[in-house]
């Protein structure tokens, strides 16, 4: 698999971010709620969190040699796909209430209750910590690469010779 691009996710943000801002500004205009995430948001993130950072210290454990036990190769994909779906779920996360952040502090001389700034940057802040915890365990999951791997170039293949004496090998022709 190809590592999630930080790029992407920062666009993804923004995005979400305009989205976040817009909808909050609507919301003001028709008299609505918010739309900001309650606080009991922060504890089921950090579950996530905690969940993801275990089963990505498990493999990384396994993958710096300090476990003899061999490691279940569907674990390690599910840790690999739970650390890009944390990174991508506090992508959201962050670019949403970034959004909402941004038009409450629009207005924050107006009132005098900023309950509501204050929960939207914790929310923000809970989704940065889910994006950093995210990528890191995606770079845990990674396989150093082959003693013979780390001379050639990506994406070049080598041209293997033919075998010099009987008993080795032998490879097709490419």
């Amino acid at each position: 698999m190809k590592l999630t691009s930080p790029l992407l996710l920062l666009a993804i943000c923004v995005v979400l971010a305009v989205a976040g801002w817009f909808a909050t500004v609507l919301a003001g205009r028709y008299g609505l709620a918010t739309p900001v995430l309650p606080l009991t948001g922060l504890l089921t993130m950090g579950v996530i969190v905690a969940l993801t950072l275990v089963l990505g210290i498990r493999v990384l454990r396994w993958r710096n040699g300090k476990k003899k036990k061999i490691l279940n190769p569907i674990l390690a994909a599910w840790t690999l796909v739970l650390a890009q779906a944390c990174a991508y779920t506090g992508t959201v996360l962050l670019g949403w209430h970034a959004g909402i952040v941004v038009e409450q502090l629009r207005l924050w001389n107006l009132g005098s209750n900023h309950d509501l700034t204050w929960q939207a940057l914790a929310m923000a802040g809970g989704g940065l910590i889910m994006v950093i915890v995210g990528l890191v365990v995606e770079r845990f999951c990674r396989i150093p690469p082959e003693d013979g791997d780390a001379e050639s170039r990506p994406g070049v293949q080598e041209k293997r010779s033919k075998p010099s004496a009987e008993g080795e090998y032998a490879y097709r022709s490419d």
